[in-house]
Formats: structure tokens, sequence, C-alpha cells
């Protein structure tokens, strides 16, 4: 397994051990013909998609990257104060381009901002990067900024605890005592923090003025039926030149943990419909 390690310029200390971005690559299954980056979200790991492998589509080169806002890094992410733009670092580490990126959560509107971002500039990030397609999973997304209210802000801590005690549940290995589960999530949450958190709701504010009509390649979004932004995931599907929805029924914020299967059988449809020629690295 190959990895690349890149970090920022951090004040000198003990976080400078640690890499900020972790990106390594898996083996393939089967003859690599699709090339994809699996970015998760706000406080997880990458061994949030390690019940993917076993159902993973044949024929994929997958990338996975370590994030600076993962579980073990998050409060040095977040009490940074010049924002680096890690979804480029993170696109730059993958040699020979990336033909389709599957975002969870809180990278999926990191992507979306930046590839949007990227496109009102005048730049091409698409052909930069190779892009063909992208699945967004659970995303966060409100089209109209009145769809904030100010009471919504203390539901949102509440469900961000929910979610990350709902991502403690579903690991792989012996069930965990329901007490233990939700001390561990709130450990979790003190760890990210204010400044973490507000890093998170800044990127879900900006999004009534995200430029959905700048994202021009395919996109899947898939959420479960539970999530409590489906809805959500819903508008942001609509708003797409080329999006399309799956929602997974019985099924919270992480698909991809609790149905594995089901969701690889939608990524294993989803590239059927662009799959390029096989490409050399």
């Amino acid at each position: 397994m190959s990895a690349t390690a890149l970090t920022a310029g951090l004040r000198a200390g003990p976080v400078d051990t640690v890499h900020p971005l972790l990106v390594r690559q898996r083996p393939a299954t089967g003859e690599p013909h699709l090339r994809g980056l699996l970015l998760h979200g706000l406080a997880s790991g990458s061994s949030v998609w390690d019940s993917v492998w076993p159902n993973a589509p044949g024929g994929v080169e997958a990338w996975v990257a370590d994030l600076p806002w993962r579980g073990d890094y998050v409060s040095a992410w977040g009490r940074q104060y010049q924002e680096t733009d890690w979804m480029a670092s993170c696109l730059d580490a993958v040699p020979g381009g990336v033909d389709v990126v599957i975002a969870h959560s809180f990278s999926a509107n990191l992507l979306m901002e930046f590839l949007s971002r990227q496109a009102a500039r005048g730049a091409d990030p698409y052909a930069e990067y190779g892009i063909k397609g992208i699945v967004l999973v659970s995303p966060f997304y409100r089209r109209n900024a009145d769809d904030f209210a100010w009471d919504a802000i203390a539901g949102m801590q509440q469900d961000f605890l929910k979610i990350t005690e709902e991502g403690i549940r579903l690991r792989p290995g012996r069930p965990i005592d329901p007490d233990i589960q939700r001390r561990m999530a709130r450990r979790v949450c003190e760890r990210a923090g204010p400044y973490g958190w507000m890093r998170f709701f800044e990127v879900y504010l900006r999004t009534p003025w995200l430029r959905t009509d700048l994202i021009p390649v395919p996109v899947l979004v898939v959420t479960g039926q539970q999530d409590f932004a489906a809805r959500e995931s819903e508008t942001l599907a609509a708003d797409l030149p080329q999006g399309a929805l799956r929602v997974i029924p019985e099924c919270g914020h992480y698909p991809m943990a609790e149905h594995a299967e089901r969701f690889s059988a939608e990524l294993d449809r989803f590239f059927a419909t662009f799959l390029p020629t096989p490409r050399s690295a």
C-alpha cells in the first residue's frame, strides 16, 4: 500500500509530528479502469469506508484520505488561523487524476464549494483532475438563507452529537454499551470543540449561495431515509444539472456502513454510466 503525506505550515510544536493529510491507495479488485478518491466527514476517518471493501465494485483503484478534520486531528485543524484548500491538496495527492470523488457529509460540502469556486474563477477543475462523476453521501444543503432559523443552531449541535454516536455504533466489532457509546460521542464532540463546529457551520450557512450550476458532471446523491438531512439531499439533487438521488430505507447518516452492500450496488450502477476507457497511471 502506497501513501502520500502532505503537511501544512503550522507553528512548531507536538502537533507537527502528525500529518494533517494522508492519502493512501487501496489495491484494486480486478483490472483497474476507474480511479476513485474517498473522503470522510467531520471528526470521522478513512475507516468509515471499511464496510464497503468486501462489496466494492470491481476494477476500482481506490484512494482513501485521512483529512485534517478526522477525529484525532480535528482540534488542531479547527484552530488553524489560515485556511488551507485541502480539497485541492487531496486531489493533487492522487497520481494520474481522479475519475470519481466519493465524499461524505462535511467533505461533500467542501468538495462542492471547491469545484464551484474554481469554475466561477474561470478554471476547469473537472478537466484538471479528470473528474467524470461525483458521489455525495449525506450532504448538508439549504436552498435559501431564510431556511436557517435562529433556534436551529442548538438543534444542529444535538444532531451532530447523535450523528457521532451513530458512527460509533456502526463501527465493526463487538457492540458497545449504549452509555459508553454516548460518552464516547460526547468526547469526540468536545475534541472538535467550538472551532471545529464553527468551521462546519460556516460551510453549511454558505450553501444557499453554492453555485450548483457550475457542477456539470453526473452527481449521485446518496442518503439514508432516517438521516435528519435527507430532505436536503433531495433538494440538492434537484438543483444539480445532472443530479440523481438514491434514498436507502431504514438507514441513517452512514449508508456506506449501515447498508454497505446496497451502497456498493448503487456505486456500481452509477459508475457504469460514465466508465472511462482504461487509463495509464
